[in-house]
Parts: C-alpha cells; sequence; structure tokens
C-alpha cells in the first residue's frame, strides 16, 4: 500500500474534526436526554442554546476556516442595508483541501439542521410550544451558518473561475503578441 495513499484516507485536521462535531453532538444530545428524562426547560433552553452557540461560532470561526478554507460574514452598511463579506483560500489551496474533511463539514453542518428540524416537527406534535423555541434558536443558528457558508462557497467557485478565465486570457495574448513580436 502506497504511503501517500494512506495519508489521503485520514483527515488532515482531526482536533478541528472533533470539535466540529463535538457541540453539534452535544446540544442535539443534551436537547435530547434531558427533554426526556428532565423536565426543567429553563435548564434545557439555557444549556442546549449555549452549545448551539458554541456550535455556531466554532464552525464559523474556526472549522470553516480550516476544514474547507472558506469564513463569512455579515455588516451593516453606513445605509443601514445588509452586505454580506466572504473570505476563502486561493484556489489552488481550495484544490488541496482534505476531501474528508470537506465532506464531515458540509454532512454535519446539513444533518445537524435536519436533525432540528425533525426535533421541531417532534414538539408540534407534542404540542410542547417552549421545547419548539429552543429548537427554532438552534435551526437558526444552524441555517445561519448553512447559508453563510453556501454564499461564501459559491462566491468563491465565482472567483476562482473568473481568475482562472483572466489567467488564460493572458497566457493568450502574451502568446499572441511574442507570436507576432509585438511587445
Amino acid at each position: 500500500m502506497d504511503q501517500r495513499q494512506v495519508v489521503s484516507e485520514n483527515y488532515a485536521n482531526p482536533i478541528t474534526c472533533f470539535f466540529h462535531v463535538l457541540f453539534k453532538a452535544a446540544a442535539l444530545a443534551f436537547y435530547i436526554l434531558f427533554s426526556l428524562f428532565v423536565k426543567s426547560f429553563v435548564i434545557i433552553f439555557v444549556i442546549t442554546v449555549l452549545l448551539a452557540a458554541l456550535d455556531f461560532w466554532v464552525v464559523k470561526n474556526v472549522s470553516g476556516r480550516i476544514l474547507v478554507g472558506l469564513r463569512w460574514w455579515n455588516e451593516i452598511d453606513d445605509e443601514g442595508n445588509s452586505v454580506w463579506k466572504f473570505e476563502c483560500l486561493d484556489g489552488e489551496s481550495l484544490a488541496r483541501m482534505n476531501k474528508k474533511d470537506s465532506w464531515l463539514f458540509w454532512w454535519t453542518l446539513y444533518l445537524t439542521a435536519a436533525a432540528w428540524i425533525v426535533l421541531g416537527i417532534f414538539s408540534l406534535i407534542r404540542l410542547e410550544a417552549d421545547y419548539l423555541l429552543v429548537v427554532g434558536v438552534c435551526l437558526s443558528l444552524s441555517i445561519a451558518n448553512i447559508v453563510g457558508f453556501t454564499k461564501c462557497n459559491k462566491d468563491a467557485k465565482k472567483n476562482i473561475q473568473a481568475f482562472a478565465q483572466n489567467a488564460l486570457a493572458s497566457r493568450v495574448t502574451s502568446s499572441l503578441q511574442s507570436a507576432f513580436g509585438v511587445i
């Protein structure tokens, strides 16, 4: 077995992957277990939302940057308009990102939101509006990261494509100039 093949099969950033999954799993597990066995809504609300907020922060500021090379934020300009800001690695660095890290990042991002939706449906069926509030806050944080990273990913692909087109046009122009002796 080739040593390079073994390296490519592993996660490049196992600690970041661990924390990327940890807070998601902790928020979901705490909510599910405590809503089944403990009937203190205040404790469930505070701790679940705190864990979801930690997850939001870790994904937005740490694991998104390390696992997929993307970062986003939203600002309000002087006229009160919402302006999305994106950062991404250059095309070459993005191409070198570990596929397993990227796969874990995107799948857990979407699966967590799906899990919160399912839990919200259960809260609706059980007619527990207070628990629906917890789910709504956690789902909002998950969806904010999904929207931010999806927009950032689309922007990164658009920028890479524009860079590639400009580089190709520059090469063609310089080739034509050298072919015809134009300086």
